[in-house]
């Protein structure tokens, strides 16, 4: 079966959702093709145990990237709510630790001196004046083409108004950024709770000389021009469902359980110039949850999957990709994460009798982040060993959004939890061993847990229809086998600035946008695009403007 449009979207995530919803806005017939039965990719909502109420973000988790443009472009009805706590943090082996209240500058200065750390509560504060004044120099330039290095370095210093905004960028862009945090704070804690940014989703020493943390770090401080990072009300899928809700209105035709099998680009696309020449008849082909195979041809095809899975497509398609003649190599990719999705009959009691739970978990829960631990647990997992403690933090979503519990888990207290661990790079795992690396990892993460607790966390788990322990482990090779994640890599390979060097060419409308794959009319949308990863729909907004300047 065979048909033609003027765009192809390969997944239905929420930036394949964000490019369909701006094309067909654009009078552009757009299809949306989702291998899954639910778009939003990993970015959805789920009732992950059995007959129990509560609709969990199963895997992305939290929203900061998500440009207010994109919102109010596509007028979508998204409410994310700010938390009050910025993070807690237990000392290892005390009964103390160092909360940071966003609303209390006064209570934050006297956790900062229990520690002994008063001088690191200033440097805190001069530190995190800088992060934003990156925020407010660069967050608005992620939904414009792409900036050279040299008109991005511009940009902070000018933002700067006094500072130095050359040490800012040096110390932050230029150094390894845990060098600096390690310049910055004398505090082994301290230390630690600032160089968690630069690990999200990444497998990296205290000190990276491939400033790989550094493009981490700076992501996780620049969204939204604050670098705040928000619950989404009504969970992750709500954010999808405004997504799909917004391409649907615009006339995008959205398939699910389309299964794409190749992609043949055609030969005669163009030299890249960008001006719009010749019909290209890119082909791809798919099948349906019937069973039945399509062809569908299009001018544009938006791939909203990962290079890895791009370069399969390529290859099915027969046309040479598989050895690199598409002019796109696959990057490496590999997860260093685990995660795991706990339901409480109530918030557990803390070692420190001095801080709320609430007030513990109303923010990021940090354990065993410490400088000094997260080096340790790298030390071991580079030598292929789990970490002997396993650093992680935690999210209490249903403290900031109770909507996401039935009323009688919300009149009960019960309490969710999403618990994101680090240094568990995919390599540890293998097709044969990842059962059982799944339970050791969730044991290693329930024990870390347990270390700043005044009693085991097992004792508050609810069980499901089953009577099994409402608890759900994710390793990186569960979402390589769901989602296709290669490596379980949540950003699909390693972060890219969000700039071009200065003698990278912006000749064509996908590179300006940072969407290029080498292919003319095949452009990325998704985590793999440079200023792809996590929820933002910035990489499909970019695409999306790609094809829109190239007609």
């Amino acid at each position: 079966m065979s048909e033609h449009r003027d765009v192809v979207v390969i997944g239905g995530g929420h930036n394949g959702l964000t490019a369909a919803a701006y094309l067909a806005q654009a009078g552009l017939d757009v299809q949306v093709l989702e291998r899954l039965d639910l778009l939003g990719g990993a970015a959805i909502s789920a009732q992950a145990f059995d007959g129990v109420d509560a609709r969990l973000s199963r895997y992305s988790y939290l929203v900061s990237l998500l440009p207010q443009r994109i919102i109010d472009d596509l007028g979508l009805s998204i409410e994310l709510a700010p938390r009050r706590y910025s993070s807690y943090t237990p000392v290892p082996g005390a009964d103390h630790g160092l909360l940071v209240d966003n609303h209390d500058p006064l209570a934050t200065a006297e956790s900062f001196a229990a520690l002994g750390a008063e001088d690191d509560a200033v440097a805190w504060a001069r530190f995190y004046e800088g992060t934003q004044l990156l925020a407010r120099a660069l967050f608005p330039t992620v939904t414009d083409p792409l900036l050279t290095r040299s008109e991005a370095r511009a940009a902070v210093v000018a933002a700067a108004a006094g500072v130095d905004g050359a040490r800012l960028w040096d110390a932050l862009i230029e150094q390894p950024v845990g060098r600096t945090i390690a310049d910055t704070f004398a505090n082994d804690l301290v230390r630690g709770v600032v160089y968690t940014d630069a690990l999200i989703g990444t497998f990296a020493p205290n000190d990276d000389g491939t400033l790989l943390a550094n493009r981490c770090f700076l992501y996780h401080v620049i969204g939204g021009g604050t670098g705040d990072w928000n619950v989404p009300v009504g969970g992750m899928g709500a954010v999808s469902g405004e997504l799909e809700r917004a391409a649907r209105l615009a006339g995008a035709t959205l398939t699910t359980g389309a299964e794409v099998v190749a992609l043949t680009p055609d030969p005669s696309a163009g030299d890249g110039d960008g001006d719009g020449d010749g019909d290209k008849q890119h082909c791809v082909r798919w099948v349906d949850a019937t069973g039945v195979e399509h062809e569908t041809t299009a001018e544009h095809v938006l791939v909203n999957c990962s290079p890895h899975e791009l370069a399969r497509l390529l290859a099915a398609g027969d046309e040479g990709a598989a050895s690199g003649d598409s002019g796109m190599a696959a990057p490496p990719a590999e997860g260093a994460q685990v995660k795991v999705n706990l339901l409480l009959s109530r918030l557990p009691r803390l070692r420190d009798a001095g801080v709320e739970p609430a007030a513990a978990f109303g923010g990021t829960f940090h354990i065993n982040e410490t400088f000094s631990q997260l080096q340790r647990a790298f030390d071991e997992a580079a030598a292929g060993q789990v970490p002997s403690v396993i650093p992680a933090e935690i999210y209490c979503h249903s403290l900031t959004d109770p909507s996401i519990l039935g009323p009688e888990l919300r009149a009960s207290g019960a309490q969710t939890l999403t618990v994101f661990a680090l240094h568990v790079p995919d390599r540890l795992l293998t097709e044969a061993n990842n059962d059982a690396m799944r339970d050791t990892l969730q044991r290693a993460v329930l024990d870390s847990l347990d270390s700043v607790l005044a009693e085991p966390i097992e004792s508050l788990l609810l069980s499901d229809a089953h009577g099994r322990p409402c608890v759900e482990t994710k390793t990186t090779r569960d979402l390589e086998h769901v989602l296709r994640l290669p490596g379980g890599s949540i950003f699909h390979g390693d972060l890219a600035w969000p700039w071009v060097e200065d003698d990278e060419p912006l000749d064509t409308p996908a590179r300006r946008w940072g969407v290029d794959t080498g292919l003319p009319g095949v452009l990325l949308c998704g985590s793999g695009a440079r200023r792809g990863g996590a929820v933002s729909g910035i990489a499909g907004h970019n695409a999306a403007m790609a094809v829109l300047e190239s007609r």
